[in-house]
């Protein structure tokens, strides 16, 4: 008789530890990929290959388009470009 009543019952308020399992699960996957994968420190999402910050060119392509631009000329642009390639380990040619 028991049996009877606990089958018609329904599932009970167990059932809802499932969806909620799994909305846990959804939620700390985003975090652990939020704070190790996706974002930097300021937020812009990385590129997958080189770890820098979409739209973040790098400093020897920013060097290269001020000097394109004029704001520095060439004695301070090959300057530049030297420390950056004893810094970085650069390759002016790419």
């Amino acid at each position: 008789m028991a049996r009877d009543t606990l089958a018609h019952a329904g599932p009970g308020p167990w059932v809802l530890l499932f969806p909620l399992f799994w909305i846990c699960v959804a939620v700390a996957a985003v975090l652990l990929l939020r704070r190790t994968a996706w974002w930097d420190d300021r937020g812009a999402l990385r590129h997958p290959g080189d770890g820098r910050p979409t739209g973040d060119p790098s400093p020897v392509a920013l060097l290269g388009r001020r000097f394109a631009t004029g704001e520095t000329d060439e004695e301070e642009y090959r300057r530049r470009l030297s420390v950056l390639d004893e810094r970085f380990g650069t390759d002016p040619a790419g």
